[in-house]
């Protein structure tokens, strides 16, 4: 895993999105000497459409990453890849289409745009084939050694057999031979640690013991750590693997001393409020036709108001209200707040589109322009709900120390909750979000949400 901006990114992918950037600029530049050579006509320097091809080579990109391109489970099959892959080219064309509408000084062909299409997707296509038939995707998984065998210890093996998982469990090793399971080794039988992790091209050691004080073998770590061998807890190492905090395995004292939060960072508190006021402000003027639109079809598809207003713990425990377009039956709480479902009756028809597309978050950024939400953050909950869950999971109240947000990391990473414990999954990618906070994270997080309203991941 390599630290960007604070946020973790997987290695290979990492590695295969620089590749496949600057094979979508190589597309670029080929389909510019396509087109001229069909015109029968001496092209240019390249300088002189070098513009066109980065703006082209951002575009493409940006769909990639927005439609899913590069996570985890686009690789578990060719189909998945190719559906990705399919939608993010259509969709680039359609932006670049209009972006050649309103910027008329933009000098692109129709037949340069066709011709970069076309040579990106084969390119990317034959990348991956050679990616996955070649290097294959286990080898860059990363090998480490696991020190612990008990309810812990078996919780990192049972991650590590996922086919999504980014390491690989070289040897798992007990402590001592008074806790060892039957058949495990133990840190005795391996004369040198540090020398077995040379030896098994190991770079990483992570400590899953159910208890440590007083165990730890620190003259074994301590030689481990200076011959170059990281050495980390369970917690970190899973909160870097899978982008989340992992509530079973953390403890107080490991929040109160890691680092991150955004609170504690003034400057990234101030660039949020700014990024919000000036994004909202946009997105307003743009939506306003789906806004106007939308606002007709609740109206004329069942009684009762377009919007609906509901009461929602902010930043701090504050409650605000929030504002969504209707799309359940006027009085569907009349016996109590419940949980969406699967499949709810209580949806209407106009609803069940709009909650599906998410059109019936786009009032929220008004919530978003007074200030009470930002664009990215935990999703709001409401009062009855917080309550329940703060007596229920811990570290629950945390999640308030930053704005709620209209999508967030969780929505993204996780699908819709309708139980306490998919309530305490979401909370996991929450406090994720709230300690590894930047504004780069802000900006991956909305990229990201396309997959999620054209995929209806999560959707209820």
């Amino acid at each position: 895993m390599i630290r960007l901006f604070k946020h973790y990114l997987p290695r290979p992918l990492l590695i295969l999105g620089l590749f496949e950037m600057v094979l979508v600029f190589a597309a670029a530049v080929l389909a510019w000497k396509v087109a001229w050579n069909l015109a029968d006509a001496d092209m240019p320097p390249m300088r002189d459409h070098l513009l066109e091809s980065l703006i082209y080579t951002v575009t493409v990109y940006t769909m990639m990453l927005g439609f899913g391109a590069y996570q985890l489970s686009s690789f578990r099959s060719f189909r998945m890849t190719g559906a990705r892959l399919s939608a993010a080219m259509l969709m680039s064309i359609v932006i670049l289409s209009l972006l050649l509408l309103v910027a008329p000084t933009l000098d692109v062909w129709r037949s340069v745009l066709f011709f970069a299409v076309v040579f990106s997707f084969l390119f990317i296509v034959l990348t991956r084939i050679l990616f996955l038939a070649i290097i294959g995707w286990r080898r860059f998984r990363e090998p480490i050694i696991v020190i612990g065998t008990g309810a812990q210890g078996r919780r990192m093996v049972e991650r590590s057999e996922d086919p999504t998982a980014g390491f690989r469990i070289v040897k798992q090793l007990s402590l001592s031979r008074v806790n060892a399971e039957e058949g495990s080794e133990t840190l005795q039988d391996i004369p040198s640690l540090a020398d077995f992790c040379a030896r098994n091209e190991v770079e990483e050691i992570v400590l899953a013991l159910d208890e440590r004080r007083g165990s730890l073998p620190t003259d074994t770590l301590l030689k481990a750590k200076l011959s170059g061998v990281r050495v980390t807890d369970m917690s970190t190492f899973l909160e870097r693997m899978t982008g989340r905090v992992d509530l079973e395995s953390v403890r107080p004292s490991w929040l109160i001393f890691s680092d991150g939060f955004l609170g504690s960072s003034t400057g990234a508190v101030v660039s949020k409020r700014l990024f919000d006021l000036i994004a909202s402000g946009l997105l307003l003027l743009l939506s306003s036709p789906i806004l106007l639109v939308s606002a007709l079809a609740v109206r004329l598809s069942s009684p009762g108001p377009i919007f609906y207003r509901q009461e929602r713990v902010g930043q701090f425990g504050k409650v605000f209200e929030v504002m969504k377009f209707r799309s359940m039956v006027q009085d569907a709480e009349k016996d109590g707040a419940v949980w969406a479902q699967k499949g709810d009756a209580r949806v209407t028809s106009v609803g069940r589109v709009i909650r599906a597309t998410r059109i019936d978050e786009i009032p929220q950024i008004f919530n978003v322009f007074k200030g009470d939400m930002s664009f990215v953050g935990p999703r709001p909950e409401r009062p009855v709900f917080v309550e329940q869950l703060s007596r229920q999971i811990p570290f629950y109240d945390e999640r308030h120390v930053v704005k709620p947000g209209i999508t967030g990391w969780a929505q993204l990473n996780y699908p819709y909750g309708a139980s306490v414990e998919d309530a305490r999954h979401k909370l996991e990618y929450d406090l994720y979000y709230i300690k590894n906070y930047s504004l780069f994270l802000d900006i991956v997080t909305l990229i990201q949400t396309v997959r999620v309203v054209v995929w209806q991941d999560g959707v209820r």
